[in-house]
């Protein structure tokens, strides 16, 4: 981590000079500390996340508690100015329908004078609601939420507020830093992060709990870098043994993300798991993604990767085989069903049985295991080293 500028001038500046030797040693000090800084403080440029908290929908309902006003978010005007609202929101052909008002804009913004002020469908949210008109009268809601609020409002969803300090702040850690890199990824796009398990789980401020929001400001700030770059920091609840190689994924090849050996997460309740699916689901579920297929007569594994998980497999029937990667095949059957690629197959009548170890894909910090690494008294900057080895923990600045 890079030392305050003002800690470096209290101590490297020599004493006896004149004052004119000492302002010349001042400004190149400053320069000389400017380019010191951590290329990780200079990147982001903005604090707020823009979270879509409900996508494809046509309706919703809306209450605020406080003054509030709306914006044409586009052309950055105010429209409306309010006190205290209930109201169902819809579009229409070229705008937002809000409290019986219709905004003749295709994007708006709410801003509540009370953070808290906002509920939508019955869930309570910081910062500013965006709503954005989309195709056929449905309309995004996006959530633009300070980041350090954000990572309150995820980590309880993420991890049980009940976890070992340490192990709550490396997730902090690493919750923050994937944010900031999908926010830099991003940026050209109409939302950072979706709140589901394709991003992370977002609940707004219901899902916040006086030991993860603690866990979040006893780390304020604080990011994982490689080569003093901001990288998708992945996790996932349990690895089984080995963490997965985030090329064999994404496209993406750096060393904190290559894989290691873990010892730690044997204890977790889904190291293994076992789940049955009837042939006729499995096909549906196939067809439904545009591999059809008849009869399954059998689910062969093609290969492995050095972590043990399934790249390829085959799905045999009478007529024809399909084959598919294993990636694809649990995403269309239900990660939360086959919660790994690490797993065993067997066709029993008219069942597929599963015998699997593992629950995710693998990548990053195996949250189960900086559980066990916190219980053994590991602090969060060692979880962290270890599981994404080479990296730094280094202080944002926006």
């Amino acid at each position: 981590m890079v030392a305050p500028i003002k800690d470096g001038l209290h101590t490297c500046l020599p004493a006896g000079r004149d004052f004119k030797t000492q302002i010349t040693q001042i400004f190149y000090l400053s320069i000389t500390c400017w380019l010191l800084v951590s290329p990780a403080q200079a990147q982001p440029q903005s604090s707020t996340v823009r979270v879509a908290i409900i996508q494809d929908i046509e309706s919703l309902n809306l209450k605020i508690n406080s003054f509030y006003e709306v914006f044409d978010s586009k052309a950055n005007k105010a429209l409306y100015k309010g006190k205290g609202l209930r109201a169902t929101v819809t579009v229409f052909k070229g705008g937002i329908v809000l409290g019986g008002i219709n905004f003749p804009a295709g994007k708006i913004l709410i801003k509540a004078n009370d953070p808290d002020a906002i509920v939508i469908n019955g869930r309570r949210f910081r910062g500013d609601i965006e709503l954005m008109e989309k195709d056929n009268f449905h309309f995004l809601v996006i959530n633009r939420i300070d980041l350090e609020d954000y990572i309150k409002g995820v980590l309880y969803n993420e991890a049980s507020h009940y976890w070992p300090q340490e192990a709550l702040k490396a997730l902090a850690v690493a919750c923050r830093t994937f944010a900031l890199n999908q926010m830099q990824e991003n940026k050209d796009k109409d939302f950072d992060v979706t709140s589901d398990i394709y991003s992370q789980v977002y609940g707004g401020k219901a899902s916040e709990r006086y030991r993860t929001s603690e866990a979040v400001e006893e780390t304020n700030d604080l990011v994982l870098t490689y080569n003093g770059k901001i990288f998708p920091a992945y996790y996932h609840a349990t690895c089984a043994g080995k963490t997965e190689d985030a090329s064999i994924l994404w496209n993406i090849d750096i060393a904190p993300l290559k894989g290691v050996n873990c010892g730690f997460c044997s204890g977790s309740p889904h190291y293994k798991w076992h789940a049955v699916l009837s042939s006729d689901e499995i096909r549906e579920k196939l067809g439904n993604s545009g591999n059809n297929i008849k009869n399954i007569k059998d689910i062969v594994i093609l290969a492995r990767d050095t972590s043990g998980r399934i790249t390829n497999l085959k799905i045999v029937s009478d007529e024809k085989e399909i084959e598919i990667s294993a990636k694809d095949f649990r995403n269309i059957l239900g990660p939360n069903i086959i919660r790994s690629t690490n797993f065993t197959t067997h066709v029993v009548s008219n069942d597929v049985v599963f015998e699997g170890l593992g629950w995710g894909h693998g990548v990053g910090m195996c949250q189960w295991g900086a559980y066990f690494m916190a219980k053994q008294g590991k602090t969060f900057e060692e979880i962290l080293k270890y599981y994404y080895p080479g990296s730094n923990v280094e202080t944002i600045r926006f």
